[in-house]
């Protein structure tokens, strides 16, 4: 892809590199997330906004080793902790993402599943178009188009923008109250870990790097796909920040610390200001959207990196006579996800505790792209000095934060 591309100008050149970081982040803002953040403000009110803020610069740190490590060592996640640290670190790795995939699929067809209750749809029929759908986009379709149908539905998340301009926030209350951090509150540290969590999570990582080899980036790209990464990192945050802010504006506003149950009773609490159709049809592209590119990219997350690990094809460029095993695991996830979801699950409940348990992983994941960064890449492109020395203090900030928060929440 690199030679196509060389003579283009910057702005050129970000349009066709671009992709990876944005679906990524779209991604990041799944179902899980917009519950967690919903559940944020319906309890906390505003208090967890200015975290929102904060997580911007660390998840784009985080999340732009992947790239600097996909783009020039040409290598996903998965192969590159095989090559440098050896098997048994990489199962470790594997097996970590393999039990947030579970949790975070599972959050994301349930999300789907409540929002098909919301117009009527029984939940056994919202799973079968699901995983039929997506099973036929995987199938017939190459890499960039899969990119564009996950950017494509990702942009209904931007309907929470709205939601929470319509909502009326008190912006007064809002700056006073996201300066007011309650470390004595348990139930408040338990939020701080799951927001952390639904913000930087173990498959981000595995995907993004396995996304920008696939996609064909050299080390030419490297800038554009840098920029790629910074955008996507805030409009992630500022939706995370919207949802939170359209609850507290809601719920949060008229009472204050209850929990939230079900999907159809988030949308009633944070649409109310929209009508009962035009709310309830907002609510519902916008988690339609956070829940299919993200079952989107878990699926090719679990797929591409058992690929890298066990040496069987695992592209989107090949098709499934080439690649049996990519797309039989990609096709298995879906269908054991759609079953699980049949089980009758609590969705808000296990949201939240699926980005908690992502916080606990945190140590694993992040000591390992870092450690990544420090080995794998060659001198001009090698983690070190100053900047070194920050991306180790936020990281180990950033995962003990959520390993201590979570820890004490479950505790309580």
């Amino acid at each position: 892809m690199a030679a196509p591309i060389r003579h283009l100008n910057p702005w050129m050149r970000f349009a066709v590199v671009a992709g990876p970081g944005l679906v990524v982040m779209l991604a990041d803002t799944d179902a899980g997330s917009v519950i967690t953040a919903a559940q944020s403000g319906a309890q906390s009110g505003y208090r967890l906004l200015l975290l929102q803020v904060v997580l911007i610069p660390i998840l784009f740190v985080v999340q732009e080793l992947t790239v600097r490590l996909g783009v020039v060592t040409g290598h996903g996640h998965g192969h590159a902790i095989r090559k440098y640290f050896g098997a048994r670190w990489a199962w470790v790795s594997v097996l970590t993402l393999l039990v947030a995939c579970v949790g975070a699929l599972i959050t994301e067809l349930s999300g789907i599943a409540g929002v098909g209750a919301l117009i009527g749809i029984p939940g056994w029929l919202s799973m079968v178009i699901v995983v039929v759908g997506l099973t036929i986009m995987a199938v017939r379709g190459s890499f960039l188009s899969v990119e564009r149908i996950a950017l494509a539905v990702g942009l209904f998340e931007c309907v929470f923008l709205y939601v929470a301009y319509k909502a009326g926030p008190d912006l007064h209350l809002a700056m006073t109250q996201a300066f007011d951090v309650p470390v004595r509150d348990s139930a408040y540290l338990y939020l701080v870990a799951a927001n952390i969590g639904a913000v930087i999570m173990p498959w981000m990582v595995f995907y993004q790097q396995s996304a920008v080899v696939e996609k064909g980036l050299t080390v030419a790209d490297l800038r554009a796909a840098r920029w790629d990464t910074a955008i996507g990192s805030v409009v992630t945050q500022v939706i995370m920040g919207a949802v939170l802010v359209a609850a507290a504006a809601t719920i949060g506003r008229t009472a204050t610390g209850q929990s939230l149950d079900t999907v159809q009773q988030i949308a009633q609490a944070v649409t109310p200001f929209l009508g009962e159709i035009n709310g309830t049809l907002m609510f519902a592209l916008g988690m339609i959207g956070a829940s299919l590119v993200a079952t989107i990219v878990l699926t090719l997350t679990a797929a591409r990196t058992l690929g890298e690990l066990m040496g069987f094809n695992h592209q989107l460029a090949q098709s499934p006579r080439q690649a049996p095993w990519f797309y039989g695991v990609y096709v298995l996830t879906l269908v054991l996800g759609g079953l699980l979801v049949a089980s009758g699950v609590d969705l808000v409940r296990l949201s939240v505790g699926v980005q908690v348990m992502n916080a606990l992983l945190l140590p694993i994941v992040l000591g390992l792209l870092f450690m990544l960064a420090r080995r794998a890449l060659p001198e001009p492109y090698r983690l070190k000095g100053v900047y070194a020395v920050v991306v180790a203090i936020t990281i180990v900030l950033t995962a003990g934060l959520g390993l201590c928060a979570g820890i004490a929440g479950i505790l309580s």
